[in-house]
């Protein structure tokens, strides 16, 4: 059996047989080697990205899938979760900056950062950079799998012909259902145009059938669908059991504040167990990015730090718990809350969030590095939110750096008051968030925008361009007036 390259956070911390290379941290170590490798050609012994480099005995239960994952948005999030219920392990092939761009068009996303996203999969076993643009035999062999899964959608080389002819001649190809509403390029669309149609309202009320475009019927089968993605987004790493609890913020009717409610559950999953801390974070979440990823990853590290320093990971505290829960698990659970969709808006303006609370929720969800998500977070975590969460107060309140909050305003002030607030610091991508990738956008439009046309999409012109920069600085000069009202 293959393991995975990271150690999931309900596990020890123990060494693993990969080199160095097998995530974004190594990435750079293989630059040089693979620039110049033919990507239609299999690697030598000691070539291949990844460990082992030996080949692996190939077995019907370990599944290829490969893609750019430009925005870990939930559409290939979904596309893993059902690769991977078709097997036991899941290997997830990532496509280079440059065969991409010479196949399909520019990147918003670097490598490091694609491979980020892919590694905090909660169904993705391991990942595996510079994976060629039209899928190869030799090189899914090599790591031991049978069958390649890929959406029901036609995938294109730079020569039109299909990226998948070779192991579809093998019989060794497998189609699941593309996921509806999502894309990469829905979501360049967004940011070049401005549109707000994506917003929802209310969660709980979509989720209902009562809100939404449509008829009473089309609107209730929506509410149904998205209820149960959420479902399936709130699996373990089987993609088969129960795993995280799901949750939404409901504030008192009548009541003035928006902390003042409680916490109604939409999925029942895993809670907390004896042991563990309960830690909280909150965000938008939006463009679920590496610099999400990378603080989230950051929490469990912190956590498991502290558990290391009470003695957790010792042999008889390990054998202890598999005594008595019939498993093992990590110090810490996180809960993650996600706020509304006008709440980020009234801090970011233009159309910000990009992504929709229900998308941004199942972002979240589908991360390894947290246990649970309460929808419709209140922006600010007050003494009486927090003590109506599920899990009573937090044993901490993590946050990292956020750059597009005004300085005069400081939303965790309370939970400094409370002794339970922790901030994490600076790591790679510290930098990388919704505002960043627009930027991007923005700076390179017309390649997107042929990107775009390509896809039979029509371009937005200067005017929209300067209409999207007009916006966006009206919305900061806005932000930190409102800041300064409140403070």
């Amino acid at each position: 059996m293959l393991h995975g390259h990271r150690n999931t956070v309900d596990e020890t911390p123990t060494s693993v047989p990969y080199a160095i290379g097998t995530n974004y941290h190594g990435i750079r170590c293989w630059e040089h080697m693979m620039a110049d490798h033919d990507a239609s050609e299999a690697p030598v012994s000691g070539q291949w990205p990844v460990d082992p480099q030996e080949d692996v005995p190939v077995s019907h239960d370990r599944v290829w899938v490969d893609g750019c994952f430009d925005f870990s948005h939930h559409g290939h999030a979904g596309a893993m979760l059902q690769a991977r219920r078709l097997g036991r392990e899941l290997l997830v092939g990532i496509h280079s900056d440059e065969e991409i761009m010479e196949n399909k068009g520019p990147t918003v996303m670097t490598l490091k950062e694609r491979v980020s996203a892919v590694d905090a999969c909660r169904w993705a076993t391991l990942s595996i950079p510079y994976a060629p643009y039209v899928t190869s035999l030799p090189w899914i062999s090599h790591y031991g799998c049978y069958y390649v899964v890929h959406g029901d959608d036609v995938t294109s080389d730079s020569s039109g012909q299909d990226c998948y002819r070779h192991v579809k001649a093998a019989g060794r190809f497998l189609v699941v259902k593309r996921t509806p509403g999502i894309s990469t390029t829905d979501l360049v669309g967004r940011m070049l145009l401005c549109t707000k149609v994506h917003f929802i309202k209310s969660l709980t009320g979509v989720l209902a059938g009562e809100e939404g475009p449509g008829s009473d019927d089309e609107r209730r089968a929506r509410g149904e669908e998205m209820s149960q993605r959420i479902n399936e987004y709130a699996s373990d790493e089987t993609g088969l059991n129960p795993g995280s609890e799901v949750w939404t913020w409901s504030a008192s009717a009548g009541h003035p504040s928006e902390h003042v409610g409680e916490c109604v559950n939409l999925v029942r999953g895993k809670a907390p167990r004896p042991g563990q801390s309960v830690v909280y974070v909150d965000g938008g979440f939006d463009l679920f990015s590496s610099g999400h990823i990378e603080f989230l990853r950051m929490v469990i590290k912190d956590g498991e730090d502290l558990g290391r320093q009470r003695g957790w990971y010792e042999e008889d505290a390990r054998r202890e718990r598999l005594a008595q829960h019939g498993e093992d698990y990590g110090p810490v659970y996180v809960v993650a809350g996600v706020h509304d969709d006008e709440v980020i808006n009234y801090w970011k303006g233009v159309n910000y969030p990009i992504m929709n609370i229900f998308e941004r929720g199942l972002c979240v969800l589908q991360c390894r590095y947290v246990h649970s998500v309460i929808f419709s977070a209140p922006f600010i975590p007050t003494r009486s939110y927090l003590s109506n969460i599920p899990y009573g107060v937090p044993t901490a309140v993590y946050h990292g750096p956020t750059s597009f909050m005004p300085s005069v305003y400081d939303p965790y002030s309370e939970t400094k008051t409370m002794g339970i607030f922790k901030e994490i610091g600076d790591h790679p991508f510290k930098d990388v968030n919704a505002s960043q990738i627009v930027q991007r956008i923005m700076k390179s439009r017309e390649m997107y925008e042929e990107r775009q046309r390509v896809k039979g999409i029509k371009g937005i012109g200067e005017e929209a361009v300067k209409r999207r920069e007009d916006m966006e600085r009206d919305a900061v000069q806005a932000s930190t007036a409102r800041a300064a009202e409140t403070a």
